[in-house]
């Protein structure tokens, strides 16, 4: 409770700089928690290459002439 007394006895701006510091802090914590998380594997790319890769593949068998 000293902590909520002690905010209320600030004048209003160095109270807005204090909400402000917070939400700044919040919204990097979760911009840097999420690229981390997500940048930590690109799932997509190497599905997105086996793709492609499968593809030429198949069209590189479909130009072989038989030989009967």
């Amino acid at each position: 409770m000293a902590g909520l007394l002690g905010y209320r006895s600030l004048p209003p701006k160095a109270k807005n700089l204090v909400v402000a510091g917070g939400l700044t802090a919040f919204v990097f914590g979760a911009y840097f928690y999420t690229m981390r998380a997500v940048g930590g594997t690109d799932e997509l790319q190497v599905a997105i290459d086996k793709f492609e890769s499968d593809k030429s593949k198949k069209e590189g068998e479909a130009n072989i002439p038989s030989k009967v």
